[in-house]
């Protein structure tokens, strides 16, 4: 016992010398329902972290966020560690080895000449789009998806918006706030590949489909070329600038981090989330599942064909991606676990929301292999991989389906993994090879039961690690941490993904699940009443109409 408590002390110690010395790293990520910021240490292990909710609104029928709720989260985001590392540590850091932000990838914040924001910022999940995503697509040869940054511009250029003769300069969210706190418009290339088709072979923007744009834009009567309103584009550990005292005053009022530190290039939730599960080599993939649920799988070669349901994206280091983007996550998971939250203190026995969502969670695995004939959308919003504009979120059965809780669990969480096993049977059509899948996110700190969902519904093994709660902002701070190991040096000396496996993950503990034959074959039943049941969830939107077609629920 003396022996454990001496190492706990010494350990403590350490932590505490390398946090004073400045020998960590911060990230932080600007996610859908909360903003995350973690420090890690010298060996990438998570030191301390803190959290701000927020949630978007609907203003004049588009999603956003306003930049002082940005603000606002940032600080007490970045106050909550602070005052994390101290009740801990019992000390307060002034520096850190390095800072990197990321956050919710595509979308549309545009600017003027003066760096105001023109329009109030665009999420990614607002489908307002259509027209602009399919002529860019058939004008590229390229899927442009809804949500791209390009598709938006487009569309704005298309229907002749006010603001758009004054735009100068177009971003995502983690381009703000690293524009905001070090004066550098740059963008990681795994970001920017979600604003524009990035070329691969150079790193940077596709110079044939930035001449294509201009050319079509100026038809509509757009005289700026688009290669001089983007960001610019760096991969991963290259320079992107320091902390300036502006930044620093941003960041945290209270004074307590200095001006001067490093920030690595911003990326999108996508980036770090393969960076977070180490899936940044080809034949690697890996599952984010939060208010969204994204796959991403690194490519050896380029698609075959091109794929409404595939986006082409790249890692951060710059390697071409295959995304599987589905709207619609856990967000539904969450709000009925609430309802019977709800319903537990309306008998008299409350319990904390992460006890009742993990009850609920692990209810399932009770459940029937198919979910015993039920069906559930957990579409809040709209789904473009089913041609759905709108969501309506449904739970509907037939007289003889089997309507239990672990049914009703399993049915839910079958749910959330439905449409992006769709998206991935086209992945396998093209004849594209994993080796290994990983997990992370929310749904994945429940042991064993999201992960043996995932397992069924992909058919093929997924590995969960120690950090997948952690999610984005531990694969931000990584970032940030493979951008100091340069020192002075323009770049590491390690590529990326060599720094992962040897710097990162070489002692990481994986829990691997082999997907169940009978999992398997309960999830194929459910994927096929799934199918069928869209024409229900169609005739859904259709009839449930809100007072404005574009509502969608957070």
């Amino acid at each position: 016992m003396v022996e454990r408590q001496d190492e706990g002390a010494g350990q403590l110690a350490g932590h505490r010398e390398a946090i004073e010395q400045g020998r960590t790293a911060l990230g932080i990520e600007l996610g859908s329902t909360r903003i995350k910021a973690c420090l890690v240490g010298p060996d990438n292990v998570p030191l301390a972290s803190g959290s701000h909710d927020w949630e978007n609104q609907l203003v004049d029928g588009v999603w956003t966020y306003s930049l002082e709720a940005v603000r606002t989260g940032l600080q007490e985001s970045v106050a909550a560690l602070l005052a994390d590392v101290e009740r801990q540590y019992g000390v307060r850091p002034t520096t850190v080895g390095a800072i990197g932000v990321s956050a919710m990838m595509h979308g549309y914040l545009a600017f003027d000449d003066a760096d105001e924001l023109l329009v109030p910022f665009r999420t990614w999940r607002n489908t307002t789009t259509e027209r602009a995503a399919t002529e860019l697509t058939g004008l590229f040869g390229h899927n442009i998806p809804l949500r791209w940054s390009v598709a938006h511009l487009y569309q704005a250029i298309l229907d002749e918006e006010a603001h758009v003769p004054r735009v100068r300069h177009v971003t995502t969210l983690a381009g703000y706030v690293h524009w905001k706190l070090t004066g550098q418009q740059v963008l990681g290339v795994g970001d920017a590949s979600g604003m524009f088709p990035i070329d691969v072979a150079t790193g940077g923007y596709d110079q044939r489909m930035l001449a294509q744009f201009d050319e079509a834009a100026s038809g509509h009567g757009f005289g700026r070329g688009i290669a001089d309103l983007l960001p610019g584009v760096l991969p991963a550990g290259a320079d992107a600038g320091v902390l300036t005292k502006e930044g620093a005053a941003l960041l945290d009022p209270s004074g307590t981090l200095r001006p001067g530190i490093p920030l690595c290039p911003p990326e999108g939730d996508a980036g770090t989330g393969m960076v977070a599960t180490n899936s940044v080599a080809p034949r690697t993939g890996n599952v984010s599942a939060g208010t969204s649920i994204f796959a991403m799988v690194v490519l050896e070669k380029p698609l075959e064909r091109v794929h409404d349901e595939l986006d082409l994206v790249t890692t951060p280091a710059g390697d071409l991606v295959a995304m599987v983007h589905c709207n619609n996550g856990a967000s539904e998971l969450g709000v009925w676990a609430e309802v019977f939250g709800q319903f537990a203190a309306a008998l008299g026995q409350p319990a904390e929301p992460g006890a009742v969502f993990e009850a609920f969670l692990r209810s399932a695995l009770d459940g029937d292999a198919d979910g015993g004939g039920l069906l559930a959308y957990n579409y809040l919003s709209g789904e473009p991989i089913t041609g759905l504009e709108a969501g309506r979120p449904l739970f509907t059965r037939t007289p003889d389906s089997r309507l239990t809780l672990a049914n009703f669990a399993r049915t839910q969480v079958y749910s959330a993994f439905g449409t992006l096993s769709l998206g991935m049977r086209v992945l396998a059509q093209e004849r594209v090879e994993l080796d290994a899948m990983f997990a992370h996110g929310g749904m994945f700190k429940t042991e064993g039961v999201a992960q043996r969902l995932l397992a069924a519904a992909l058919g093929a093994p997924v590995a969960v690690g120690r950090t997948a709660g952690e999610g984005g902002a531990w694969g931000i701070a990584v970032l940030a941490a493979y951008r100091a190991s340069a020192g002075g040096a323009a770049a590491p000396a390690k590529g990326l993904g060599e720094y992962l496996g040897t710097e990162v993950f070489a002692d990481a503990a994986l829990d691997v699940v082999e997907p169940d034959a009978g999992d398997v074959a309960g999830f194929a039943a459910f994927l096929e009443r799934y199918s069928a049941g869209l024409a229900v969830e169609r005739a859904a939107v259709a009839a449930l109409r809100t007072r404005d077609t574009t509502q969608e629920s957070d």
